[in-house]
């Protein structure tokens, strides 16, 4: 475990989930699952078991800096790198690894979202140890991916060959990646039996991936590796703060993965959802004998069938005649939409911005 290392992605909005996940407290500081503990502090606890604490490190904005030590209070606070503005997944991991490799050059590193949600703990420890162990030997980058149980427009896809080129690892080379396709496309995924669900989670060692950074994305590893010597000093705060000026806003699947040369997929069974999407709660939660998810102690139903609901404690709802909607109140803001429709939430939020400013947010 010496040269493992953890990464965990804390950054983003979540803006799929609104009204409940909002851009001061968003989803992976929630208990969205209701088991006591959010979704970040689920994602650091699974990796207390592949390297020690002070190998995990979390990237976040640097307005959630003070949510991150709240809720994890064991992370050291120069292991948690906040970022002045959001410039997608690259910049992020760049960032972390980078340091990373002031810290341990021999550093294998695994990064992951920190609003996922995994079922199977074990299976997924082993997974994780055994995806180190090849990248430990092996000048790649590794991606995890799932196979896929229906049509799922909200997922990016992974198209593999099946070509064994490590026969100790059961690994196989990726062929193309794409991101959220039409319908259409994704039954045509299902059928091929070709492709996996793409899962964000990412292995490689650090060698591996400064390589491919020098290569592919040369712009932001200049950046990095010129001001390295700030990286771990008081001046870091202002490097990264110049630093993020200057590099592109760009995620690490188009700005690397679909490029390098050697990109594997492990195909993998761990319980995995990414919880992007309140249908995708829906299936986590514990339905009644109508196919209700509620959350809620006062809420009560007519006619009303394959429905998610959450609302406050202390909120009486009555609901007739629905079927397959999703019905949220947050902070005084309600919503009520088709379940089919929930890609719209996006378009709802930047409604909202648009029409009634940043306070509902």
């Amino acid at each position: 475990m010496k040269n493992n290392f953890c990464i965990i992605m804390a950054g983003g909005i979540g803006s799929r989930f609104w009204p409940m996940s909002r851009t001061n407290h968003p989803k992976q500081f929630l208990d969205i699952l209701g088991t006591g503990k959010t979704l970040l502090q689920e994602t650091y606890e699974r990796f207390l078991s592949i390297c020690p604490p002070d190998q995990i490190y979390v990237v976040t904005h640097e307005s959630y800096i003070p949510l991150v030590k709240q809720q994890l209070p064991n992370v050291a606070e120069q292991h948690i790198l906040g970022e002045p503005q959001r410039r997608n997944t690259a910049p992020c991991i760049a960032y972390a690894c980078y340091k990373i490799s002031k810290q341990n050059p021999n550093a294998n590193i695994v990064v992951a979202p920190s609003d996922h949600v995994i079922t199977k703990a074990d299976a997924f420890t082993e997974t994780i140890k055994q995806s180190l162990l090849f990248t430990e030997k092996n000048n790649t980058l590794l991606t995890l991916g799932m196979h896929p149980t229906r049509p799922d427009t909200g997922y990016g896809y992974i198209q593999f060959v099946d070509e064994h080129t490590f026969p100790d690892f059961n690994v196989c080379k990726v062929k193309t990646f794409t991101e959220k396709p039409n319908l259409e496309m994704a039954k045509f995924f299902l059928r091929s039996g070709e492709f996996l669900w793409n899962s964000g989670i990412f292995i490689w060692n650090l060698k591996s991936i400064l390589e491919a950074f020098a290569k592919h994305l040369p712009e932001i590893h200049t950046v990095f590796h010129d001001g390295l010597e700030h990286l771990g000093t008081s001046e870091e705060e202002a490097f990264i703060r110049n630093a993020y000026m200057q590099v592109a806003n760009v995620s690490i699947d188009y700005g690397i993965m679909e490029k390098a040369p050697n990109v594997y997929v492990l195909s993998a069974d761990f319980g995995w959802s990414d919880l992007g999407t309140w249908g995708s709660l829906y299936e986590h939660r514990n339905q009644d004998e109508n196919a209700n998810a509620i959350v809620g102690d006062n809420v009560i139903t007519y006619d009303t069938k394959n429905c998610i609901v959450s609302m406050p404690k202390d909120k009486l709802v009555i609901l007739q005649g629905l079927d397959d909607c999703i019905v949220v109140e947050s902070d005084g803001i309600l919503l009520v939409c088709k379940k089919q429709d929930e890609q719209m939430i996006r378009q709802f939020v930047s409604d909202v911005k648009s029409a009634k400013g940043e306070k509902f947010l």
